[in-house]
């Protein structure tokens, strides 16, 4: 069709999920996407994260064409603006009062990647070194500064220059169950021989999302935190992809009583989709001359009206997360299922960012793609894609949510069913 031609002739190389789901949307709603012929998909992908309270949530919606139609201000740079102050208020009422978080809010460009900037930026010019710790398969976007703290080559690869200024060390688990690689951070860090420069700060997804549902304990993350207290590093919390509620609780990090010094946020912070993205800092750290960050674009004020309602909506009160509880569990009970019936695989993730390990890669896009003709949109993530990841928005029923299970534990059932004659045969 002329729409598919297009693309095909107009749009880079570098596009890639329209390579997994090779169809033209037209329309969304809730946890459905719908293609130009009128096929229905179930959203288990959910805008990679950004749409954690569904496609054109009504209540958000509403909002915004309310503020529109009212001609409230739609872009802003940092000038102060009503609907800035109706978010701040809102965010300092329903997020950081209730957590006892103490920190400013900084406007960034609108994207995760630009949030990880600022924080590393920050992190370098309040402790005077260069030097930052990620971990061992940790995603922080593709812009340069972010992409050096990423760990995955596939996008390292694309930056078409060295990444440095960044040490790695291994993940939670990264060296097996039985090795705490906290002692190995520890042990560089006070060895002056190890060639460790002592970081400016770490930065560190309490579950990565992208580097295949890995999550670190609680016990790690609170061990982290007091080794970063213990040698005056910063710690960065980054849930730009596990946070606003995708753990079951506003922040990832906030069953394990840890207070992050820099924390960046993006993704589904909006609500809506549209574009926004910030980063806390405790309020010693903001050492920033006027303007030695910004963007055009931080200034997104219809973001601000639908982050505002969504917080208003889903946070005053623990109704949501009770029932982003309930889904999770039902989610994990079902990939147990699925699990238990084959043996080589295995269930990974926290909340609604659960997902089955299969022995490559090639499997999970298999699985995957299966879905897709049965008209489910699933990704994969870890450092060979062998993770199939259940990402759908944190809205969806009990009904739907098994709807698309079901069509999981089908896809599986099928490709054990197909190779079991071929493993006979060889």
């Amino acid at each position: 069709m002329e729409s598919n031609m297009i693309f095909q002739d107009y749009e880079s190389e570098v596009q890639s999920y329209s390579r997994s789901f090779p169809v033209v949307f037209t329309t969304a709603k809730d946890c459905t996407l719908t293609d130009e012929s009128g096929k229905e998909y179930i959203d288990f992908l959910a805008g990679a994260g950004s749409l954690n309270y569904g496609h054109n949530n009504d209540t958000l919606k509403n909002a915004l064409i309310d503020y529109i139609q009212q001609d409230g201000v739609s872009h802003g740079l940092d000038m102060h603006t009503r609907a800035k102050a109706e978010f701040l208020e809102t965010f300092r009422d329903l997020i950081l009062k209730p957590r006892n978080l103490d920190h400013k809010v900084m406007f960034t460009g609108p994207t995760g990647a630009n949030s990880v900037e600022a924080a590393l930026k920050l992190a370098r010019k309040v402790t005077g070194r260069h030097n930052v710790v990620s971990f061992t398969n940790g995603f922080h976007g593709c812009t340069l500064g972010a992409l050096a703290a990423t760990g995955n080559c596939h996008h390292r690869n694309g930056a078409g220059q060295a990444l440095s200024g960044v040490t790695r060390m291994p993940y939670d688990g990264y060296l097996g169950e039985n090795f705490d690689t906290l002692e190995l951070f520890r042990k560089m860090l006070s060895d002056n021989s190890s060639g460790m420069d002592i970081p400016a700060a770490v930065i560190v997804e309490i579950v990565q999302g992208e580097g295949g549902l890995n999550t670190a304990s609680g016990e790690w993350l609170q061990q982290l935190s007091l080794l970063c207290k213990e040698h005056g590093i910063l710690f960065i919390a980054d849930d730009i992809q596990a946070g606003c509620g995708r753990t079951g609780t506003f922040f990832s990090f906030d069953p394990f009583d840890i207070k992050p010094d820099i924390i960046t946020l993006s993704k589904s912070l909006s609500g809506y989709g549209l574009p926004f993205a910030i980063t806390l800092l405790n309020r010693q750290l903001d050492i920033w001359k006027p303007g030695e960050h910004n963007g055009t674009f931080r200034g997104n004020n219809h973001a601000f009206v639908t982050a505002t309602r969504a917080l208003k909506t889903y946070w005053a009160d623990e109704k949501f997360a009770s029932h982003i509880h309930a889904r999770s569990e039902q989610l994990k009970h079902r990939l147990n299922q699925i699990c238990d019936s084959h043996p080589q695989l295995y269930r990974k993730g926290r909340g609604l960012m659960q997902g089955i390990c299969c022995p490559f890669g090639e499997m999970a896009d298999e699985i995957t793609s299966a879905c897709f003709k049965h008209q489910l949109i699933i990704e994969t993530s870890g450092p060979e894609g062998e993770v199939v990841k259940c990402f759908p928005p944190l809205t969806i029923s009990e009904q739907q949510l098994d709807e698309g299970l079901n069509i999981i534990e089908r896809a599986f059932a099928d490709y054990f069913e197909m190779i079991e004659p071929l493993k006979k045969a060889s």
